[in-house]
């Protein structure tokens, strides 16, 4: 499965974050704003640690929900650079290497060695808090609240998805259905 832009300005919707003339327009522009290569492939790095292995992630996809999230949250932005930071940081301290270049069990044991895997989401707390804010659960949040993704978890239609009648009516389908 495959999540697009389309995917990212679903999720952005259905959990309230963008103003429905940025979704109307297809669009996420908030001036200025652009995420680097560096933050696209660390958070694709991420993304094929955190989800399961029949998600593929693109680029326009994490780029549209982050800069989407970032013309709701002003801070958003701050905050994701330095959790990635975080992230960047410890993978060269315990591997020697860019995060962005683990395979996906060793990206796994320097996100453990973030601390952020025990800690609770907080954007104001610790370092492992503010990762576990920032990147964990955001990306899950962007994951989970795509139709695709709802569907891995047995959820035809996730809150702010307008699904129709047929979507409440029927019992939920597995993924493999």
């Amino acid at each position: 499965m495959k999540l697009t832009r389309r995917d990212a300005l679903l999720a952005l919707a259905g959990g309230g974050l963008v103003a429905s003339a940025a979704v109307a327009e297809d669009t996420t522009d908030v001036g200025d704003a652009t995420v680097s290569e560096n933050d696209l492939d660390t958070l694709a790095a991420l993304a094929e640690v955190l989800y399961p292995s029949t998600v593929t992630v693109t680029d326009r996809f994490l780029e549209t929900y982050v800069l989407g999230r970032r013309s709701v949250d002003k801070q958003y932005m701050i905050g994701l650079n330095e959790a990635l930071d975080v992230v960047r940081s410890t993978s060269r301290h315990e591997t020697g290497r860019s995060y962005a270049s683990l395979d996906t069990a060793l990206g796994s044991d320097v996100l453990r060695a973030t601390g952020a895997d025990r800690a609770y989401a907080d954007p104001q707390g610790t370092v492992a808090e503010r990762i576990r804010y920032y990147v964990i659960d955001e990306l899950m949040y962007a994951l989970y609240t795509t139709p695709k993704g709802a569907a891995l978890a047995g959820n035809q239609n996730p809150t702010g998805y307008p699904g129709g009648t047929e979507a409440y009516q029927q019992r939920p389908r597995s993924a493999d259905e």
